[in-house]
């Protein structure tokens, strides 16, 4: 058969078309896959729901991922995962429970088992050595205070066991005051766990307060070889008026609180005994309302979620001491703006490239490429990204063997998850 001149054309740019479109596809590079806690149920179980998405390693971009499962209970809050990412947990406030999953090397994740807790779960963390699973409960019915629970973990399964310790979150000199808590921590050498909390007795907005009493609280604590506790000298330490969230860096040398109420990012030095001493200069502005904080795998920026303003705020560290300057962008502002009401951040662990927000009045994410040598943000492409109904939590694990950035010893040095 002859083509006409036509014909010809009208193939070759059919065939160029395919082509792109399967260089395009192959162009798109997984780096990372990123988790979201959807607290407002799509399912007919009334459990939350983890959506999961694709994230490309050239642009950052978000793209629907493995299939949505559910995150087996009611109204997740929070979510951790073991250094290795081959585990990742959720706390589960309507259930009382903490839900473990497996995740593949594709990022599909699979139920493996539960531990159901006294009390609401607000939440947890995993000790870097992956050996105990940390979380921070509401107050049992008719008491006071709050507890923080160590779950031991097996290895290398994940697998979430007895309870190795449980502490009370009671505040000397006013044990009866009533404490709600709100964040925890792992130091990166796994000798220690923070928890914040603050005293409602003492900070009540709208309502009565019966306590002359500090309202913010970062409570720490040893963790011996046998996951017992002990309270570090001088725990618990003043922490704002309502402390919202917490990240330790990835040296083990400095606490970031953000405070709720104060709008304000307080940064505390961690001695050699593991005690907290507040950084000079501090607290540190942030937007109103932070509700979420993180620190590159690098340990030399921070990011904080504003809830109120919708925005991120982005920090360097100043080492040696710690101390967090705002970034300026190349527009002039120091904030960057989000979908309404972020109230969870992450970093990409792979690259440490790309920051993403839950948003929880947006119901969507919202990402933000990292400049490496500044820490300035700019939007990733086509943000934001639509999620579930009332997103409470983001994290993300490396995709296959993509090198992830930690610091040892003082340098970036590139390790395989």
């Amino acid at each position: 058969m002859k083509l006409t001149k036509l014909s010809q054309l009208f193939l070759v740019s059919t065939i160029g078309l395919a082509l792109a479109s399967l260089l395009t596809a192959c162009q798109l590079v997984t780096i990372d896959y990123v988790y979201v806690a959807s607290s407002a149920s799509n399912g007919t179980d009334g459990d939350g729901q983890i959506y999961a998405y694709a994230a490309d390693a050239e642009s950052g971009a978000l793209r629907t991922g493995p299939a949505t499962v559910s995150s087996g209970g009611i109204d997740p809050v929070a979510m951790a995962v073991t250094s290795n990412f081959y585990n990742l947990y959720v706390a589960n406030a309507g259930s009382d429970s903490v839900v473990h999953f497996s995740v593949n090397d594709v990022g599909v994740l699979a139920p493996k088992d539960t531990v159901t807790l006294a009390s609401a779960p607000v939440s947890i963390a995993v000790s870097p050595a992956n050996n105990s699973l940390f979380a921070v409960s509401l107050a049992v019915s008719g008491a006071t205070s709050p507890t923080l629970t160590e779950y031991s973990l097996s290895s290398p399964d994940g697998t979430i066991g007895s309870p190795a310790a449980t502490v009370s979150l009671t505040l000397p000199g006013y044990p009866t005051d009533t404490l709600v808590p709100t964040g925890v921590t792992v130091l990166a050498n796994a000798n220690a766990v923070y928890a914040t909390a603050y005293d409602q007795s003492a900070y009540n907005p709208g309502g009565s307060t019966t306590s002359n009493a500090n309202p913010g609280w970062i409570f720490g604590f040893t963790i011996a070889s046998n996951g017992a506790l002990a309270p570090l000298p001088g725990s618990p330490y003043q922490a704002g008026v309502s402390p919202s969230a917490l990240v330790s860096d990835p040296t083990s040398r400095f606490i970031y609180v953000t405070d709720f109420a104060s709008n304000q990012l307080i940064g505390y030095q961690v001695s050699s005994t593991d005690q907290l001493n507040f950084m000079a200069y501090g607290p540190f502005k942030t937007g109103s309302e932070p509700s979420s904080v993180a620190v590159d795998p690098r340990g030399i920026f921070i990011y904080v979620s504003n809830s109120l303003d919708s925005t991120v705020s982005a920090y360097t560290i100043s080492l040696p001491i710690g101390n967090p300057s705002a970034v300026v962008n190349v527009t002039g502002s120091p904030t960057n703006s989000t979908d309404p009401k972020p109230v969870s951040i992450t970093i990409d662990p792979s690259l440490g490239r790309y920051v993403y927000t839950a948003n929880y009045d947006g119901n969507s994410v919202s990402g933000f490429r990292l400049n490496p040598n500044t820490g300035a943000l700019t939007m990733t492409q086509a943000t934001p990204y639509p999620t579930g109904a009332k997103p409470t939590a983001i994290i993300a694990v490396p995709h296959g063997n993509h090198a992830t950035q930690t610091i040892q010893a003082g340098a970036v040095k590139p390790t395989l998850p």
